[in-house]
């Protein structure tokens, strides 16, 4: 699990609409699930989801087409978290955090290349976020500008 977290608001920021998650990434498994949280933290450090999403590995490219990777090599996610409309009050943080499994809210994935639901074994698997010049992973928030700051 990654998480990163804004400082303090000084001010409130309203995020309104689809959120998008890039990561590029790479994994030991065939198959594998790459989850984004959007939260809300509190003044008192209380975390709470907004919103999340989930890319499977094997329809990264199409949901229709599933196509399995190759452990070790970097692939491009794109995350579309549910779009949302959440007033971050000052004082707040903003935090995406990303990580590999979401259970219960998402059947847990074996990492195996297996059709669903014929694994008897879970799998671990590691994963490698990158964030550099070449591989430049990211979160996109739509954030409405309040039209009094102008």
């Amino acid at each position: 699990m990654l998480v990163y977290t804004t400082a303090p608001l000084k001010k409130g920021v309203e995020v309104t609409g689809p959120i998008t998650v890039t990561l590029y990434a790479a994994s030991s498994a065939r198959d594998t699930d790459f989850v984004a949280k959007l939260d809300d933290v509190y003044p008192d450090g209380t975390s709470m989801l907004i919103e999340y999403g989930v890319q499977r590995a094997r329809y990264r490219d199409s949901e229709t087409h599933p196509t399995l990777i190759k452990p070790g090599r970097t692939y491009r996610y794109n995350i579309h978290v549910w779009p949302t409309s959440n007033l971050f009050k000052a004082g707040h943080r903003i935090r995406i955090e990303t990580l590999q499994q979401q259970f219960p809210h998402v059947r847990s994935q074996p990492e195996h290349r297996h059709a669903f639901a014929q694994d008897a074994v879970l799998q671990i698997a590691d994963q490698t976020i990158f964030h550099d010049e070449d591989h430049p992973s990211s979160v996109t928030l739509p954030i409405v500008e309040d039209e009094q700051d102008d």
